[in-house]
């Protein structure tokens, strides 16, 4: 709490919630996260474990209050802004594959079966993350929310794609993936909704389980890659919508409008290019970059860390 010079000399009370929400995220940190939600939210890199280890470089969820009510009030606020934030990559999605969304609506109502099956591919890969997180999404913000596990998961994560990248190359003659999304099962899709839990652990990647696990079930990369994008939209809007509504009054009376909409807008824009650039990439190349970049990305964020540098 702190005394500051009230309108015509009066002595006023600022409150410590007050000092927090002028001080919980600027317009350039909010710019920040947006970029960084956007750029890996859909790449096989965790956009969570980046958005964790950038809150944490930028000092969000940090508090100087002495009450340890108020400092859970704000690194709460802080990890529900960075999951709201997601909206605005959902949104790139649904733009881009905006074609995908309408068909699966005329399938719902009756008017394209293609469609209703492909609602429920969907709906069938995102049962299974719907039950787990409900279950135990507070034991895995409690125990997993963190550098370290961040860090081992971009760590195993790097070395299991190297690895697959390597057993591919020895192994030319293995038959190749040839399934289009039209071909995908309710039964496949579950298997991928299974994969996808795996992606609860910070650093992993959604993106990246929901992807392998399509071309386990015999998925082309591409279709694997899509897939992977519109089962995001579904889960993405649910886990968000749950922190907006169980974090949304903390949230906004630490964060200013302004912050919250320039995070949206950040994360819609990257996303767009991200989506574009991965999915160029990927018809012509491998996975076996992201490996490469996740690996180094551990080493460096273990070094800095365990240095006290972040």
């Amino acid at each position: 709490m702190s005394w500051g010079p009230g309108v015509q000399g009066v002595t006023t009370v600022t409150s410590p919630l007050e000092e927090e929400k002028a001080s919980a995220v600027s317009v350039s940190q909010a710019a920040v996260l947006g970029v960084v939600e956007g750029l890996t939210e859909y790449l096989p890199v965790s956009s969570t474990g980046h958005l964790l280890v950038t809150q944490k470089v930028l000092g969000m969820g940090d508090s100087n209050s002495n009450s340890p009510r108020e400092r859970e009030s704000v690194k709460a606020a802080a990890d529900a802004y960075a999951i709201c934030i997601q909206a605005g990559a959902i949104l790139a999605v649904l733009g881009l594959y905006g074609r995908r969304f309408k068909q699966m609506l005329r399938g719902l109502v009756g008017g394209d079966p293609a469609g209703l099956k492909m609602a429920i591919n969907i709906a069938a890969g995102f049962v299974p993350a719907a039950i787990i997180g409900l279950l135990l999404a507070g034991r895995i913000k409690e125990h997993l929310f963190g550098v370290w596990p961040v860090v081992w998961a971009w760590l195993v994560g790097g070395i299991g794609i190297l690895a697959l990248d390597w057993w591919k190359g020895k192994h030319p003659e293995r038959p190749r993936n040839t399934k289009s999304l039209e071909e995908l099962t309710w039964k496949m899709a579950l298997l991928i909704g299974l994969a996808q839990c795996v992606a609860m652990w910070p650093g992993v990647s959604r993106s990246l389980v929901t992807i392998v696990g399509g071309g386990m079930v015999g998925l082309t990369l591409l279709a694997a890659v899509e897939f992977s994008f519109l089962l995001g939209v579904v889960t993405l809007t649910a886990a968000a919508s749950y922190d907006a509504i169980k974090f949304g009054t903390v949230m906004l009376e630490s964060f200013d409008a302004l912050p919250l909409v320039v995070g949206l807008v950040f994360a819609f824009l990257s996303a767009v290019v991200a989506v574009k650039c991965m999915v160029n990439y990927l018809s012509r190349h491998g996975l076996g970059v992201f490996g490469y970049y996740r690996v180094a990305l551990a080493l460096v964020v273990a070094v800095c860390y365990g240095a006290n540098l972040i």
